[in-house]
């Protein structure tokens, strides 16, 4: 028996209409704009051929006004899983050409539905996100269908990388489940995300205000915290997409892509010797040193434009994926701050899901002083540092550059704080507080007593150094693992590395910690 020909005709007729909702005008009008369209995203995103979607078909029941019978191609989100390179990818690619891509009851079951396919095959989800917000002709079960959605991510998080695009708007509470994701990119010129926008603020508070004001990527990615990454265009955010495949690892049971076939090279590097300025007093450039230990000298920077006093990204060094944090000296001299501590905090959190080894590079002054830091709770944030740190077990290596003083030398991920190795450079720093703060207590008495106050200071700040602060005070008392040159420093954290991947660390049965909020 053969299947009747008119039977072919019509699915072919229906997956026609389903797939081919937007007209070659429309898209020309969206690649003018940097944008593709929801299906375009995902071609582009996947190898060729490997796409297969999960429910072309599935249809809205709503008929309050006017949507009955209504017809929504594919109702206005096109889900499914291919392969990203040789990773099998989840995802999700909302449609704003279909009723603004809106989300319903049956575009959130579609939505929950491949997240908890990814869920049970392990792989990671990437959601593109451009949508209207909620659906109001749905009423309730538009509301309904996003508690779906939330309650999906959070049993995602922790499992399998959540990535999620904003190309357009996501507005309302849509905006709630990026929020709940690894990493959010958004495209520079179309993406907005808010709760309220410009019109419901200026009805409540009288405010005018713009788009870019409350919901732009700039704004996000700079003052908010909420967006890591910003793309020109949806083809740059879709290659950023892939760049951070292509370091993490499918779930959390499984190790990241290490490239273990990669030799490590005993070289010294005496050009990191120019990175080091000559007076302590002077800031060093850490991306500098970073270029220098990292393989190719690439670092996949993540919230570059946010609490820039701090650097966080990925790196490969002799081939080990690793998550890179460091304090920048060129910004604020490298003191941590609230936002800072949120930063790092979130990343090293994320790397020990995923089971990242993180290497932390230290030059850190302490914790910024000021009323406001103190009223907006600098304790609270900075013991997210703290919790971070100390509740990871993925592999920790710590290199003293030089400042580590106070709370932040702790906060920075010390041997007390459960690094695996911590090496220092000879022009370590490692005391209470800074040498010329702790003179002016110290030493109050006989700097009254100078004939010459700023010369002395000078002098009892340097003997403070070499009796208190030099690492190899530290080394004496095995607070840190060795005191190394610095020309060495790619090699010997490349080699401790290997040594460390292999790393279990049990810690007390609990549902989980209580991390300061």
């Amino acid at each position: 028996m053969t299947i009747r020909p008119e039977l072919i005709d019509k699915l072919r007729a229906k997956r026609a209409k389903l797939t081919e909702n937007v007209s070659p005008e429309k898209l020309e009008a969206l690649h003018a704009k940097g944008l593709l369209s929801a299906r375009e995203r995902l071609d582009t995103l996947f190898e060729e051929g490997t796409f297969q979607e999960l429910g072309l078909h599935a249809s809205h029941s709503a008929t309050s006004f006017g949507m009955a019978g209504r017809s929504l191609p594919a109702d206005g989100v096109i889900v499914g899983n291919g392969y990203v390179g040789n990773t099998q990818v989840a995802s999700f690619s909302q449609d704003f050409s279909v009723l603004a891509g809106t989300l319903g009851k049956m575009q959130a079951r579609k939505i929950a539905r491949i997240m908890r396919h990814a869920l049970k095959i392990g792989v990671p989800l990437v959601a593109f996100k451009d949508s209207g917000g909620a659906r109001i002709q749905e009423g309730v079960d538009a509301l309904s269908g996003y508690g779906d959605v939330f309650y999906a991510n959070v049993l995602l998080s922790g499992v399998v990388p959540q990535i999620a695009v904003i190309c357009g708007p996501c507005a309302g509470g849509a905006a709630y489940s990026p929020a709940l994701m690894d990493f959010v990119i958004m495209t520079r010129h179309n993406a907005h995300m808010f709760l309220t926008g410009p019109e419901v603020i200026k009805a409540v508070t009288g405010r005018a205000t713009t788009m870019a004001e409350v919901g732009g990527a700039e704004m996000h990615s700079t003052v908010s915290g909420n967006a890591h990454f910003v793309a020109e265009d949806d083809q740059q955010a879709i290659g950023l997409v892939k760049q951070l495949l292509s370091y993490l690892p499918a779930n959390n049971t499984e190790d990241p892509p290490h490239n273990l076939a990669v030799p490590i090279e005993e070289m010294e590097d005496p050009g990191i010797n120019d990175c080091i300025p000559d007076s302590p007093s002077e800031p060093l450039d850490m991306y500098a040193v970073i270029r220098r230990l990292v393989d190719h000298g690439e670092l996949l920077e993540v919230h570059a434009g946010f609490a820039r006093n701090v650097i966080v990204g990925f790196a490969r060094i002799s081939g080990v994926v690793v998550g890179i944090v460091a304090n920048q000296p060129m910004v604020m001299a490298g003191a941590l701050d609230l936002n800072a501590a949120d930063k790092v905090a979130r990343f090293v959190r994320t790397c020990n899901i995923f089971n990242v080894p993180v290497v932390t590079l230290v030059d850190v002054p302490g914790f910024l002083p000021g009323v406001e830091q103190e009223r907006s709770g600098i304790i609270r944030h900075g013991a997210k540092m703290l919790f971070a740190y100390g509740s990871c077990t993925a592999p920790k290596i710590t290199v003293i550059l030089r400042k580590a003083y106070g709370g932040s030398y702790l906060a920075m991920c010390s041997q007390e704080m459960g690094a695996d190795m911590v090496y220092a450079w000879p022009t370590a720093e490692i005391a209470v507080m800074g040498a010329e703060a702790a003179v002016k207590i110290l030493y109050r008495k006989e700097l009254e007593q100078a004939e010459d106050r700023q010369a002395k200071a000078a002098e009892l700040a340097q003997k403070y150094r070499d009796e208190f602060a030099s690492p190899y005070v530290s080394a004496s008392n095995f607070y840190i693992t060795d005191v190394i040159e610095p020309q060495d420093t790619r090699w010997t954290v490349a080699l401790a590395l290997r040594k460390v991947l292999d790393k279990r660390e049990l810690r007390p049965a609990k549902k989980h910690g209580n991390i300061p909020m």
